[in-house]
């Protein structure tokens, strides 16, 4: 019997208040347990302070399963996704990236291109760098990918997704406040009648988005 494909998730555990206090690290780390033991969404979940971290991670446990789901929770920017101060773009598709490898070993694992990454993070896939973004991303690992064009919090709104070979639908201004799509400044806050708009307990990228 082949073993069921796994769905994981990674967060940024650097992002904490001060002096220790809770932060957003904390309200991740819930939502893995939330996902996790009790909603049986996922099979494992790991904070990391670093992408190299994060990759290793997801590209190590259980290596005799697949992988069928792969969700980020941390922030983001247009085309970025960010733990701590750690960068994960475009860039690291190249093959002289740090990343690279750890990137290959994943795609190497995805149980085939309906697998998916799905980043739930403010505006990753928002603005003209956030669609080139889900192009290379999806291209290059072979598998469908997830993101928002808004800051999201208990609302994440303008959520689309893309699969291999297929080009950006949505408008490169949605979520955008200030700014020309090239150049964005600032975005719009999620809300519950912005476009594409699911909630934090929402497990699920629904039909069409």
């Amino acid at each position: 019997m082949h073993a069921e494909p796994l769905r994981l998730m990674i967060y940024d555990r650097t992002c904490t208040g001060p002096k220790l206090r809770p932060g957003l690290s904390h309200a991740w780390w819930t939502g893995g347990v939330l996902y996790g033991r009790l909603l049986r969404r996922l099979h494992a979940w790991h904070g990391a302070s670093s992408w190299a971290e994060a990759l290793a991670w997801v590209a190590q446990v259980q290596p005799e399963r697949p992988i069928a789901e792969l969700q980020f929770w941390g922030h983001g920017k247009w085309g970025r996704a960010y733990i701590g101060r750690d960068l994960l773009d475009d860039g690291a598709l190249l093959s002289n990236h740090p990343l690279h490898s750890s990137l290959a070993a994943i795609r190497a694992r995805l149980s085939g291109p309906e697998a998916l990454w799905w980043f739930r993070t403010c505006e990753t896939f928002g603005a003209t760098p956030g669609q080139h973004f889900a192009q290379h991303l999806t291209d290059f690992m072979g598998c469908r990918a997830a993101g928002h064009t808004y800051i999201i919090g208990g609302w994440q709104s303008g959520l689309h997704s893309l699969a291999p070979g297929e080009v950006p639908t949505w408008s490169p201004l949605e979520g955008l406040k200030n700014g020309p799509p090239e150049d964005p400044r600032e975005a719009l806050w999620s809300g519950r009648r912005a476009p594409n708009t699911i909630h934090c307990l929402s497990g699920q990228v629904p039909a069409g988005y």
